[in-house]
């Protein structure tokens, strides 16, 4: 599969960078826009942003805000100095540009379009989930010369019934299952489209629980898990490997040093997994250096947002708290790129049993998803896991949920802000904001609107602005509020 990547990254780059022995060429029009077909730009979206959502997404935010790392100063987001990650704002819209786009490029047909679809749902889920209200129905309207769309509400984005994310999806999926047209360029799932129905349904579990606050109703979620159409096990993951070769190898793998030593465990994380007795802390981190020196190797976490005098002030020496594992730094293609994991869902219907959503067994589900994720990381599963106090499922409804959330949370590692998402939505873990934070001791809950919003579509922005309470970190999304 390596190899398929590397090939089709390779013929990407000599498609648009021109390298050729035809010279008859050297006649075309420099200035004449090139053909380009479905397939390449297909590719660029999912190598775009699987490593986008893993690495700086993941690994560089989300992982400091819902406390799998700790930082000594190089990120101030681990003390909620947020801003507006614009970057990624813009760069969704280059990616929804990208499946716009096409549309109109020859040899694109059903397949291409289902596909489309279901990477268009999951881009603006991105976008409303991480800053509440934005432009939606209509965002890409640039034929129109429409370049000051409207803010769409967060709950038409998710539930209006014609145009809504859910919707979409849902008809996306029905699209893939009744074409026999094909695609290329799936550096994901192969060209497989039974692999996209199985992702596509998926999502729309992800997002009807990331709604079930607001919803009356659970046939759907409850349909979607009788369907056996879901992620069946790891070999349904959305990810794609990093490679060996430079450029597609993991960025950790090459990043400044200053990046890697502000990787610190967190003491959270430290303490959850110490409390499982779970060989998984070796996963994700490797015992402190001084530790090892001394023939004793221990994991040692930095409570969050600490500023650097505080840390100095509390003794803290760096040199005994736990890195990132050596698969994160000194191995090129050590991990994935990841979108969605088959453990997520077994978690999520565990979940959706436990609140009573749905009928099923929510510890065979819980289980599965344990499993999956060993698995998925080849870690042997201790045969006395699932009867430890600590991990089986034998209590109260939020003790059960609490259990569930946090297996969840720990299998939501470097996957975007998928964690943060599911924190804000159940409070599970319980996270306290690190004392030296910037955020009167509130937990952030949204970046803010970028600023070139504010300067290009004024008028617009700031209604959403007022709608939602204010262009704060902390004015809650629709889908949160209790």
């Amino acid at each position: 599969m390596k190899n398929i990547q590397l090939l089709i990254v390779t013929i990407i780059c000599f498609n648009f960078i021109g390298c050729t022995n035809d010279f008859d060429a050297i006649n075309d029009n420099p200035n004449a826009p090139q053909e380009v077909s479905p397939e390449f730009l297909l590719t660029n979206v999912i190598a775009t942003e699987l490593n986008e959502n893993t690495y700086n997404q993941g690994l560089r935010l989300n992982n400091y805000l819902v406390q799998f790392n700790s930082d000594i100063e190089f990120e101030r987001i681990d003390r909620y100095e947020l801003g507006g990650n614009s970057g990624y704002w813009n760069l969704i819209f280059g990616l929804l540009t990208d499946l716009e786009s096409m549309k109109s490029l020859p040899g694109y047909n059903d397949a291409y379009d289902g596909v489309a679809e279901i990477l268009r749902s999951f881009l603006f889920s991105q976008l409303t989930d991480m800053w509440g209200d934005v432009p939606y129905t209509e965002a890409l309207q640039f034929a129109s010369l429409n370049f000051t769309p409207v803010y769409d509400t967060q709950e038409s984005i998710y539930t209006n019934q014609q145009t809504g994310i859910l919707a979409r999806l849902e008809a996306a999926v029905e699209k893939l299952q009744n074409t026999s047209e094909t695609i290329k360029g799936d550096i994901m799932f192969g060209n497989d489209l039974t692999k996209w129905v199985r992702f596509g349904n998926s999502l729309q579990v992800r997002y009807l629980l990331r709604t079930s606050k607001r919803s009356t109703s659970f046939s759907k979620l409850q349909e979607l898990a009788d369907s056996n159409m879901l992620m069946e096990s790891n070999a349904d993951n959305a990810v794609l490997p990093y490679l060996a070769t430079s450029p597609n190898q993991f960025p950790l793998f090459s990043a400044s040093t200053g990046i890697f030593q502000g990787l610190k465990m967190s003491k959270t994380v430290e303490d959850v997994l110490k409390s499982w007795d779970d060989p998984r802390i070796a996963v994700f981190f490797n015992p402190t250096p001084e530790s090892v020196t001394a023939g004793n190797p221990t994991y040692k976490g930095l409570p969050n947002g600490l500023s650097t005098q505080s840390i100095s002030e509390q003794g803290f020496v760096l040199n005994d708290l736990s890195l990132m594992a050596d698969r994160f730094r000194d191995v090129p293609d050590g991990v994935d790129a990841q979108l969605m994991l088959y453990s997520e869902i077994q978690f999520a219907l565990a979940e959706a049993v436990e609140r009573g959503y749905i009928t099923g067994n929510a510890e065979v589900y819980y289980q599965n998803g344990i499993r999956a994720h060993f698995e998925y990381y080849d870690v042997a599963l201790p045969s006395d896991y699932f009867s430890r106090s600590a991990i089986a499922l034998n209590g109260s409804m939020n003790q059960n949920l609490t259990k569930i959330l946090t297996q969840k949370w720990l299998s939501l590692f470097m996957v975007g802000h998928e964690a943060w998402f599911n924190i804000r939505r159940t409070g599970i873990p319980a996270l306290t904001p690190g004392p030296d934070n910037f955020n009167e001791d509130k937990y952030p809950v949204r970046y803010l609107y970028p600023e070139s919003e504010q300067a290009a579509n004024k008028d617009n922005y700031e209604a959403a602005a007022a709608r939602i309470g204010g262009n704060n970190i902390n004015s809650k999304n629709w889908w949160e509020k209790n």
